[in-house]
């Protein structure tokens, strides 16, 4: 993308150069600068590589080991290319320094060395000689280097932390690389297999749709139905980045492509920069739980947890639609506090109008969904939705695909692809010493001494590793992360909790470490577009998405909140007193309702939105009684007042 020009409410121009915005704050952007004959090279050789993946998935029939070792070999092979070793060398054109080219090559070549000698490997098992160690140790070194420069440092600072381990049990150099390295519980192990197999068919099929404007679309949609109400621009944030962000797998891109149209928007209707860029965040981050897609995880999730997708997708909307509606009635709340209007009539587009024209957009999506649902396996499912996001780009002039933008689809779905394959290899490194030390086991049953065997301390505990395993990692890495490694501390820690319950509560905080200062990534993104405080839209962001800090504890000790193990009526009876608590939660949060909220009326009205949104009857009950509470006096008691007044 280059410099953009966006049209805010009051007709005012402002630029906001969004290259330079995710080149800051996105790793994954900041890459070199190609012209000319090096530029179409480049291209190519990124299309080459996502035609190799869908070559790989869908036509051979090697083994694991050597499509996932290929796959590795060739990440490092374009991420050397692309990324340089600090920021500022990125601006020189047409250039890569000798010891990338080393490096590219040292690394691609440890990889391959063992796709060529994957027979003798295998035979070796163990014996593996002191060439091979050294290989070995040259390609777990090269791809953390990759990860440094791709991803950051906060996921390698954890992995290191476990191989130190390793060594301080007292096992070999030899025993480490040949695990780490030659089998499948290293760094091509489970997250690799999973990226190459699914995850980068999701982001190729995500590049495809970015083809066809679907971002766009998404964001007229949200204008249709929420920009003429009350600070109608901020809920037309929340509406677009909820539909961009289940298919983006980036909280930073979705914040910066939405934002910087959103933000300006924001700002000139009356709310303050550091509230407009939390809102985004906040609203971006969420669209990584957002239904069907969920940025690739839901897939994932069928994959990993054994069970049907729609089960999957089916579980997720009530959570979902809760986080979203705390952000929306937070958002109304801040509009009425400041007595905001919504956007001019002429600028909203009709929604029925809008949906005939461009409603096609969403037959990949479905084409998606509904291929997942009828039991297609997740690369066919998702190969199928590219080829229909081809065919309908074909409809009218404005989305349709020619051979330039085929192919930079292929290089975008490729790039993209690099930062989330380093930090599934790293992973990999962390479930490989957890599987060869017994670590995992260590570190539950530490969690469990630290926490008494008190289950809410229990979570608590594991929350914050979410949150620290998952700083500055994309959203699908994020969740085979925290699936490998903190799921199973929930499950040997309370061993009554289903296992979607504790696949969700890991994948949830998983993803707010993007809010969550003091890294907050996506805070970070917003507040360069709004020209904010990142730290104090970090803060705002997180009181905006308070649902899901709450509902995760919800629905382990309560799984009713997943639909698991309830009936119809007591999902009716759920969605109602959720919404309701959400309600209160908000208001008491944001301090205002229809008038301003006193200190006592607020605390009121949050312990009445929590008992509401556990589902429990006595909870409910006691909710109910409290949030009524505060309903008086806002309402019934101010109307009595106006009526003396005017007698």
């Amino acid at each position: 993308m280059s410099e953009s020009t966006n049209l805010t409410s009051m007709g005012e121009i402002e630029h906001i150069n969004v290259e330079e915005v995710m080149a800051e704050f996105d790793r994954e952007s900041n890459t070199r600068h190609y012209k000319g004959v090096p530029r179409e090279i480049v291209r190519y050789i990124l299309a080459g590589f996502s035609l190799y993946v869908f070559y790989m998935n869908l036509i051979s029939a090697w083994p694991e080991q050597i499509r996932r070792a290929s796959f590795v070999g060739l990440v490092i092979f374009m991420a050397f290319m692309l990324y340089p070793a600090r920021k500022k060398s990125a601006k020189i054109e047409n250039y890569v320094p000798w010891y990338d080219i080393l490096l590219g090559v040292l690394g691609t070549g440890s990889f391959f060395y063992y796709v060529i000698n994957f027979s003798s490997m295998a035979q070796k098992a163990t014996r593996i000689s002191s060439q091979d160690v050294i290989i070995g140790i040259i390609g777990v070194l090269i791809i953390a280097e990759v990860c440094r420069r791709v991803v950051g440092l906060p996921i390698l600072v954890v992995a290191s932390a476990f191989v130190i381990y390793a060594f301080a049990s007292g096992y070999s150099i030899n025993r480490i690389v040949y695990t780490l390295f030659y089998t499948l519980d290293g760094v091509i192990g489970t997250p690799i297999g999973v990226c190459s197999t699914f995850i980068v068919l999701f982001i190729i099929l995500g590049s495809f749709l970015e083809k066809t404007n679907i971002g766009a679309f998404f964001i007229d949609i949200a204008n249709s139905i929420a920009g003429f109400s009350s600070g109608g621009p901020a809920k037309v944030a929340v509406i677009s980045s909820a539909l961009e962000g289940m298919y983006s797998g980036s909280s930073v891109a979705n914040t910066v492509g939405s934002g910087s149209v959103t933000i300006p928007v924001m700002k000139k209707t009356g709310y303050d920069k550091d509230f407009a860029a939390a809102v985004e965040a906040a609203a971006s981050t969420g669209g990584q739980i957002m239904p069907p897609i969920m940025g690739a995880a839901a897939f994932l999730m069928a994959e990993m947890t054994e069970l049907p997708y729609s089960t999957i997708a089916a579980s997720a909307i009530l959570p979902a639609v809760l986080y979203f509606a705390g952000i929306f009635l937070m958002v109304h709340f801040e509009a009425k506090k400041l007595g905001l209007k919504g956007l001019p009539k002429e600028q909203i587009p009709r929604f029925s109008k809008l949906f005939f024209k461009k409603g096609y957009l969403f037959i990949p999506i479905i084409v998606l969904v509904v291929t997942m649902s009828i039991g297609y396996t997740a690369s066919r499912a998702a190969c199928l939705a590219i080829l229909a996001s081809i065919i309908v780009s074909m409809f009218r002039k404005e989305t349709r695909l020619t051979p330039k933008t085929f192919v930079e689809a292929l290089e975008n779905g490729a790039k993209n692809t690099i930062g989330v394959a380093a930090a599934c290899a790293i992973a990999g490194i962390i479930v490989g010493i957890v599987s060869l030390t017994g670590i995992g086991l260590k570190l539950a049953e530490f969690l469990l001494v630290l926490s008494g065997g008190i289950d809410i301390i229990a979570l608590f505990l594991t929350m914050i590793s979410c949150i620290i395993l998952g700083m500055g990692v994309p959203t699908t890495a994020n969740y085979v992360i925290m699936a490998t490694i903190t799921a199973p501390i929930i499950l040997k820690l309370i061993p009554d909790t289903p296992v979607l319950a504790a696949h969700m509560f890991v994948f949830y905080f998983g993803i707010v470490a993007d809010i969550t200062p003091p890294v907050a990534l996506a805070a970070y993104a917003g507040s360069a577009i709004s020209g904010g405080n990142p730290i104090r839209a970090g803060v705002i962001a997180t009181r905006l998405a308070i649902a899901a800090f709450i509902i995760p504890y919800i629905f382990v000790l309560n799984p009713a909140m997943l639909l698991i193990n309830t009936s119809v009526f007591s999902v009716i009876q759920i969605v109602i007193t959720s919404t309701i608590g959400m309600f209160a939660i908000a208001g008491g949060l944001e301090g205002f309702m229809k008038k301003k909220l006193p200190w006592w009326q607020r605390i009121i009205a949050i312990i009445g939105g929590l008992g509401m949104i556990d589902p429990d009857i006595v909870t409910d009950l006691v909710g109910i009684l409290l949030i009524l509470i505060v309903v008086v006096f806002q309402y019934v008691i101010k109307d009595k007042t106006s009526q003396q007044k005017s007698a």
